[in-house]
């Protein structure tokens, strides 16, 4: 599989990246939630506003369903891309399916930047060297993260797989139930986080609409707060210029 390599910039006019120059960005989304509509569609959505008109690819190994998003186009394995996107997921790392050994390939294999959130977190670092185990109880909610370089953020978290060991990567945050909350490869452009960036107060409020979160549920995640989004938690870190 040929993965392209294309300069990136940051448009403080629009607050979106972009490549140089009359480039489209090509950006592969391994939709692990497809089924979904919420933290699936709108998720993904809220992912892809951050970027300036990308041409999108949607690849969903974990199902033969096949979800018209209006938007994207939806492929049956990795195509050429400049940047890689893995989902969450209702599916667990640590109850390893045969469809996962296709996820773990490309994460090995691939040149261009990738970036994982929740399950997308979790199989980097199992693919990576790494260790992912299961709790005894999931964990959702609004919780404190701690930066290694001593920032401190708001994030969503809903999960109850937990990396244990980074494997090759590095841990650069931690939170109070989740000591590894976000990794980044020290020589590789990869970098994860165990909450959800994405699940903004729309993509909260379509999950209640569509009946995938219950009022109660909703409670749990207190979004008067601040919380840390997907262009601070992974755009900005992984210094995406530095690399596509």
């Amino acid at each position: 599989m040929v993965l392209n390599h294309q300069p990136c910039r940051y448009l403080l006019s629009t607050k979106k990246f972009s490549l140089w120059g009359d480039y489209e960005m090509h950006i592969l989304v391994v939709d692990l939630l497809a089924e979904r509509v919420a933290f699936g569609r709108s998720g993904v959505k809220e992912i892809l506003s951050h970027f300036l008109n990308p041409q999108v690819s949607l690849w969903s190994p974990h199902t033969t369903e096949r979800v018209d998003y209006g938007f994207g186009t939806v492929v049956e394995s990795p195509v050429s891309c400049d940047l890689i996107i893995i989902t969450g997921s209702k599916r667990n790392v640590s109850m390893w399916e045969n469809w996962m050994d296709d996820v773990s390939r490309l994460i090995q294999t691939a040149e261009v930047p990738i970036m994982g959130i929740c399950f997308g977190h979790q199989i980097i670092a199992a693919s990576l060297g790494g260790k992912v185990e299961r709790a005894d109880k999931n964990s959702a909610g609004v919780c404190e993260v701690q930066y290694n370089d001593g920032k401190v953020v708001n994030a969503v978290f809903t999960h109850q797989d937990h990396v244990v060991d980074a494997g090759e990567l590095e841990v650069i945050a931690s939170a109070e139930h989740c000591k590894i909350a976000a990794c980044r490869h020290p020589h590789r452009p990869i970098l994860s986080v165990q909450f959800h960036p994405e699940a903004v107060q729309s993509v909260l409020d379509d999950a209640i609409e569509c009946g995938e979160m219950t009022p109660i549920e909703h409670q749990q995640f207190d979004l008067s707060q601040d919380i840390i989004n997907t262009t601070e938690s992974l755009l900005a870190p992984l210094r995406i210029g530095d690399y596509i």
